[in-house]
């Protein structure tokens, strides 16, 4: 079983910024992708940053250039770094990877961007 536990959430103002963590329960190598997804009130979830073993990123157009996916393969985590946030970033911010035919999904962190 994998387990994904996010961290790193919170209350900014516009043009603030959060680094936003999820720990996985096994080792990266074992993930060929990772990803981040947001949701927010009233929305579908949608994809926010995934990478892949090999490094390449992949970007919804409306963070690009503003947020930033990493992989650490000494914590066995993966980092989302949010920069320069709008209030259209409010959401609940969920990591997830999938491993054969099965997904896995942490429980989210909260992002609020307000003045």
């Amino acid at each position: 079983q994998v387990q994904l536990v996010e961290s790193g959430g919170g209350s900014v103002r516009p043009g603030g910024s959060l680094r936003l963590s999820c720990k996985v329960s096994q080792s990266l190598f074992y993930f060929a992708e990772m990803g981040w997804y947001r949701q927010a009130p009233g929305k579908q979830r949608e994809m926010v940053a995934t990478i892949t073993n090999a490094g390449a990123a992949d970007y919804t157009d409306s963070v690009k250039g503003r947020f930033t996916i990493s992989r650490d393969y000494i914590e066995n985590s993966v980092h989302l770094q949010l920069n320069s946030l709008r209030p259209a970033d409010t959401g609940l911010y969920y990591c997830m990877t999938d491993k054969g035919a099965l997904q896995y999904w942490g429980q989210g962190t909260q992002v609020t961007v307000s003045p």
